[in-house]
């Protein structure tokens, strides 16, 4: 099976740990996978991001900006159409970006089966969270490369919805939640034992919407229990805020901020978490820190919402708290603290899910090949 796999990622982050892991499980699986991307993408490490875009996204008004990402199609469409004339692939396998028409388009004209992933309504995201201008367009381009697509692969069942809304036939979509290399992760151990810390801990990158300030405010009331830590492992734009708020509540030395973490440190450091958070999370999404923390066979703390329960149980595999009601995500804190039977219950039964349940990579490649294999048949 040949799969030429498009994308326009700009930037090295948790959406590259998703490309790179898929693309490995899909030739673990003895597929011929060819990769076209942006150029910069393929020559920078973990965290990188291209300064080109960077400086235009912030020098162009948005209209414009949003206008150049259009535009970009011209040189990426031939691109790929070098490419695919020159591998002659089974499929195209794109992961979806907003703007990004050119493997929709070559599918078409080439005769090629178009598998699309989709892990966020990017119209929707963007007009809240980063000032879209061209809404109109955005959202016409989006339900054409949706509606394009012979297969869509939807992260979870409430994006699965929003994409059949778009008028996407439900036989045409598939929901392939995030995975995880289970054996990048070692057997779970308990990691309060041999010191006098209990350590709360957070991966990813740190927006001020994910609601850490929230457990930094309860770390410092009074009575709280001394033992707490709590790690926030990786970088961004809500950091230097968090950093000042631990400072100016006198817990500074109770809280640790690792910056950037390469992903082959990620295993370790999850694994001295007690309880792994998930403050936040919009409502489409699959995080894939949770896929980490469950792997690590961590005790996982995260709002009781439908994506959610789509991969944890409350009381069996975590404990789901209502987001809408305040103190609840810290009394949830607080029973797993005083309770390491529950958490080493809790994590064992989480991380035997990625068996049960197939969360891993290679499911995933082996979910994207019998649909592109019955796509070549046709």
């Amino acid at each position: 099976m040949r799969i030429l796999y498009s994308h326009r990622i700009q930037s090295r982050d948790g959406q590259s740990v998703h490309v790179e892991e898929l693309i490995a499980a899909l030739r673990a699986e003895g597929a011929e996978v060819l990769v076209v991307g942006p150029g910069f993408y393929e020559q920078s490490g973990f965290g990188g991001e291209s300064r080109l875009v960077a400086l235009a996204r912030r020098l162009l008004p948005a209209a414009l900006a949003e206008l150049a990402e259009l535009a970009y199609n011209l040189p990426a469409y031939r691109r790929l159409r070098r490419a695919a004339r020159g591998f002659r692939p089974d499929v195209i396998y794109e992961r979806y970006n907003l703007f990004y028409l050119a493997g929709a388009a070559l599918a078409r004209n080439e005769g090629i089966p178009f598998f699309l992933e989709v892990n966020a309504p990017l119209a929707e995201e963007r007009a809240r969270f980063g000032g879209l201008r061209l809404g109109g367009l955005a959202r016409w381009a989006e339900r054409h490369v949706w509606r394009a697509a012979a297969r869509v692969f939807a992260v979870t069942g409430v994006l699965g919805e929003m994409i059949a809304q778009s008028g996407v036939a439900s036989e045409r979509l598939v929901i392939t939640p995030n995975g995880i290399d289970l054996a990048a992760f070692a057997e779970p151990r308990d990691g309060a034992i041999g010191r006098e810390t209990l350590v709360l801990g957070f991966t990813g990158f740190v927006r001020e919407w994910h609601g850490l300030d929230a457990v930094i405010t309860a770390l410092a009331a009074p009575g709280t229990d001394p033992r707490l830590r709590l790690v926030i492992a990786g970088d961004g734009p809500a950091r230097p805020r968090l950093e000042r708020q631990a400072a100016a509540l006198g817990v500074a030395a109770r809280v640790r901020f690792t910056g950037l973490v390469g992903r082959a440190e990620i295993p370790a450091l999850v694994a001295d978490f007690d309880i792994a958070l998930q403050p936040r999370v919009v409502a489409y999404a699959s995080p894939l820190k949770i896929f980490e923390y469950i792997a690590a066979g961590r005790a996982i703390v995260a709002p009781d919402q439908p994506n959610i329960r789509e991969i944890l149980d409350h009381e069996r595999s975590a404990l789901l708290f209502d987001p809408n009601r305040e103190g609840a995500m810290w009394a949830a804190i607080m029973r797993l603290a005083g309770d390491p039977d529950l958490r080493a219950r809790l994590g064992a039964e989480a991380r035997a899910d990625i068996i049960r349940r197939d969360y891993t990579w290679a499911g995933n490649a082996r979910r994207v090949l019998a649909h592109a294999a019955a796509a070549a048949r046709r």
